[in-house]
């Protein structure tokens, strides 16, 4: 039963690629989560309506649909991506970082959300307060906004942690399924439930998805709580 169990050597390089990609997915995201989720909580301006539809489009899109606009704009041929591969030689297509850029356009949404969400429950007039008594917009939001915000914050950078974990349909259309490269975890079990007896390999990679998506969401609420009470 122990040896049924345990995880080979390419199983447990997809969990481990799995979690490098969430996390480097939730480091990078998160500056740009605060940036973005600040302006639409505290600024109206004109086509808001149309830069929050564009920013929420890769939640209604099938994510194979996301994969492939990834791969005509950053793919080798692609208006962005042929640029750095010809002036940079850096190819960015079914390689790690495109695993991570898959990850991260899949998951910002909900960063997005969960952020805006967050400010927008802070008091506008405890900014203004910091302000008037001679605070920037910069250290007013560091010391007021993010401080007052942080359950939101935390709670979004888990839940684009745990949503890069369980992202499928981008990462193999624009990364591709290369073993020990981009081969993440709902990939591996994608491609052992192909082969003939690949039903316990499949079994123990669904655990360990399921195992780490369950720690990293009750971590969170935990976390959420404790600072709720300390207010």
């Amino acid at each position: 039963m122990y040896e049924t169990m345990a995880l080979s050597k390419a199983e447990l390089q997809a969990v481990v690629l799995s979690v490098q990609v969430a996390f480097y997915c939730s480091l990078i995201a998160l500056p740009l989560a605060l940036t973005v989720g600040y302006v639409m909580a505290r600024h109206h301006f004109w086509g808001k309506s149309v830069i929050e539809s564009i920013i929420h489009l890769p939640l209604v899109m099938p994510p194979v649909t996301t994969g492939y606009l990834l791969l005509l704009i950053l793919g080798s041929n692609g208006m962005i991506g042929g640029w750095f591969y010809d002036v940079f030689h850096i190819k960015l297509a079914f390689t790690f970082q495109a695993s991570v850029i898959a990850s991260l356009v899949v998951s910002f949404p909900l960063f997005v959300r969960s952020v805006r969400t967050a400010i927008e429950m802070v008091d506008p007039g405890l900014e203004e307060a910091s302000r008037i008594l001679g605070a920037g917009r910069f250290k007013t939001f560091f010391r007021i906004t993010v401080p007052l915000s942080l359950p939101g914050i935390i709670s979004g950078t888990i839940l684009c942690f745990a949503r890069s974990l369980g992202e499928f349909g981008a990462t193999i259309t624009f990364a591709g399924n290369i073993p020990g490269h981009t081969q993440t975890l709902p990939l591996a079990i994608y491609s052992y439930m192909q082969v003939p007896d690949g039903e316990h390999a499949t079994f123990r990679l669904v655990l360990v998805s399921v195992s780490i998506a369950l720690v990293a969401m009750v971590l969170s609420e935990r976390m959420i709580k404790g600072m709720q009470k300390e207010k």
